[in-house]
């Protein structure tokens, strides 16, 4: 089963050694904001702000490989 974008962001999080509370802190959302994201999609401005605070780009975040060539 694939993974959903919550639970990556979780993963995602968990390897920086950062809390999902404190994720949406530093990205500047509203507290269980990312947990909304089991079902709804985020803004392109609150992805690239998590994506921002995990040091990662919004590709990487939503699991798109890089294309090569």
């Amino acid at each position: 089963m694939e993974e959903n974008l919550y639970e990556r962001v979780k993963k995602l999080a968990k390897e920086k050694n950062i809390s999902i509370y404190k994720l949406e802190k530093e990205a500047g959302l509203a507290p269980s904001a990312i947990s909304k994201w089991t079902k709804f999609m985020p803004t392109l401005k609150n992805a690239f702000a998590v994506a921002n605070v995990l040091g990662i780009t919004v590709d990487e975040l939503i699991g798109q490989e890089r294309r090569k060539g």
